[in-house]
């Protein structure tokens, strides 16, 4: 019997039709010598949408700003990445899903050393990675303007590739965030008065690149890489203040990511941040966090939990089902298994193969 049935219903979302809600969540998998994917990146992500993935999110790509990226072999999007990029998308829709890449900027997460361009140092709001920690230098304006016209060449490049959307990479501490989030921004400028504003110029520029009909995801969260406890809203108030901005630039889906999707987000409700955020918004969400139907794949990302895996599956079916979610994001576990989603639909969770860290270390 198919635990998820919501799941696997076509759908229509932002104006794009899906063949169902199943998200290949965006995982860093750093097998891009060069920066370039080759043909073993276009047959991983093929092999998902055949699976059963509806939806794939790729990886975080950089954008054409040299501190992009926070080590070598991951991959870009810009220059001869896009070749490489254009491969993929052919695959995956050859294979009947769609697919957005999510553009991305580390910020103070850089680590020099573990690039091509050790001599490039990192860059941030104030030139911190966490409170405690300084790494690279504050930007400047002009390297403000500088990147967010970058995104904005992304996203342009992304539609003249054949791409269905992107995802902005707004969340886990990476530069966005760190502007987002108080303990990173220092700034006593604009861009540290109102700490969303870099948020909201890199959506207005993606938008003005690709025009009106082309769909733009933002991923973002309230923990962080540096701090699992941080929260940048507090109250429902202090979220809508964030999305507002966000949606009358541009944004048409947004991507919540939380570590555990049944946990609620704010006292009184039952609602996570994915269920907040359609309720504030009025756009579509993707939720995410620890969705896996096998213990071990879930003690590996999340610790021991009393929670039955059936439960927290009814509980994501009910989220579905009365539209508290639109779609819904499986990262791991589709590492572990290609064929998770097809497996899940047919009622064959025996055969799903489980996610172990060893899966990292190969693209199968």
């Amino acid at each position: 019997m198919m635990p998820l049935p919501s799941l696997f219903a076509p759908a229509s979302v932002a104006g794009l039709p899906l063949s169902n809600r199943l998200v290949m969540a965006p995982m860093t998998r750093r097998m891009s010598p060069g920066g370039v994917p080759g043909a073993d990146v276009a047959a991983y992500y093929r092999r998902r949408a055949e699976g059963g993935v509806g939806l794939i999110i790729t990886e975080g790509t950089g954008i054409a700003d040299p501190a992009a990226l926070a080590e070598a072999n991951v991959p870009e999007f810009h220059g001869a990445g896009l070749e490489g990029w254009a491969r993929v998308v052919a695959d995956v829709h050859a294979a009947g899903a769609r697919i957005f890449p999510q553009l991305w900027h580390v910020g103070s997460a850089r680590r020099p050393a573990q690039t091509a361009t050790p001599d490039v140092p990192a860059v941030s709001p104030s030139g911190l990675f966490s409170p405690d920690e300084p790494n690279g230098e504050a930007l400047s304006e002009a390297r403000i303007a500088a990147i967010i016209a970058a995104y904005g060449a992304a996203a342009a490049a992304a539609r003249a590739i054949g791409c269905d959307g992107i995802e902005l990479h707004f969340a886990h501490g990476y530069l966005v965030d760190q502007f987002l989030w108080a303990p990173t921004n220092r700034r006593t400028d604009r861009w540290g008065e109102t700490r969303w504003l870099l948020a909201r110029e890199v959506v207005a520029e993606c938008r003005r690149a690709v025009g009106p009909d082309f769909t733009i995801c933002l991923r973002f969260s309230q923990w962080k890489q540096q701090d699992y406890a941080a929260r940048l809203f507090e109250t429902p108030g202090e979220l809508s203040a964030f999305l507002a901005p966000m949606v009358d630039a541009g944004a048409d889906i947004f991507h919540c990511s939380t570590r555990r999707f049944w946990e609620p987000e704010f006292p009184g409700s039952a609602m996570n941040l994915a269920g907040w955020t359609r309720k504030l918004s009025g756009k579509p969400v993707i939720t995410v966090g620890s969705v896996g139907l096998d213990a071990d794949f879930l003690t590996t990302r999340v610790g021991d939990d009393p929670l039955a895996d059936a439960a927290r599956l009814d509980r994501l079916e009910a989220m579905l089902a009365a539209g508290e979610v639109d779609l819904v994001a499986v990262g791991r576990a589709l590492i572990g298994d290609a064929q998770w989603g097809n497996k899940l639909r047919d009622g064959r969770l025996e055969a799903i193969r489980p996610f172990t860290r060893a899966d990292l270390a190969q693209l199968d």
